[in-house]
């Protein structure tokens, strides 16, 4: 093999290299950048919600709620607050509005008994810790029939808060929530640091030369 094959063949290797660093690197910027919109997009969605429902201590078994009242109101003045909203980031201009009673026997103890004193009387209901929700998940007018209107005097399961007892949801998972917040702050993140600390160590000859470094050299034998 003559000198001048050997040479096309390592220029060809060297391009084919350089190619795919260039694309590598193009897919690990694209990564980076959408790990931050992504990061962003979730704070308010699911990390602001998910630590809301850590700090408010639900109590894990549900307990026995029966509704009082229920309001369907119109007009923002008269939706101070609402049980569900289909969007978190708009004013209710219509909304149901359903108050409780509950006490803190667990539901799955209830069994039909008679309750003459409830813990905690005309509380507020949400659907969730935000009271607020995106279809498909969260259908209002689908959560109003199941716990307002006829239903009234019919106990079902609920959740309260031990840290503000006058806060009464209709779902929650201590570890649906936790696995939510761990999951939305650690793909994002990991995400990212991966791909600019690759990015760096190709193209920052200084960040190469600090990394070595701190890297533990074992002696020749």
């Amino acid at each position: 093999m003559t000198n001048s094959s050997v040479s096309k063949k390592s220029f060809t290797l060297i391009s084919v290299a350089e190619t795919a660093k260039f694309y590598t690197s193009l897919c690990l910027g694209t990564t980076a950048f959408v790990s931050v919109f992504a990061f962003l997009f979730l704070i308010p969605f699911v990390v602001d919600p998910a630590i809301t429902s850590l700090m408010a201590n639900y109590d894990p078994e549900p307990v026995t709620c029966i509704a009082t009242n229920h309001v369907y109101a119109e007009g923002i003045s008269n939706c101070s607050w609402a049980s569900c909203r289909e969007g978190c980031t708009k004013e209710a201009t219509r909304c149901h509005q359903i108050y409780v009673n509950y006490t803190k026997m667990p539901f799955s103890r209830y069994k039909n008994r008679k309750i003459a004193v409830w813990d905690v009387a005309d509380s507020r209901f949400l659907i969730n810790t935000e009271g607020c929700g995106y279809p498909p998940s969260v259908n209002c007018s689908q959560f109003a029939k199941q716990y307002g209107y006829g239903t009234a005097g019919t106990p079902f399961p609920c959740y309260y808060s031990r840290v503000y007892p006058e806060r009464v949801v209709a779902r929650y998972s201590w570890d649906d929530t936790l696995r939510h917040l761990i999951l939305s702050l650690a793909i994002p993140n990991l995400l990212f640091i991966s791909s600019v600390g690759l990015l760096s160590y190709w193209y920052c000859p200084g960040c190469g030369r600090s990394c070595q470094k701190y890297m533990h050299h074992f002696p020749d034998e």
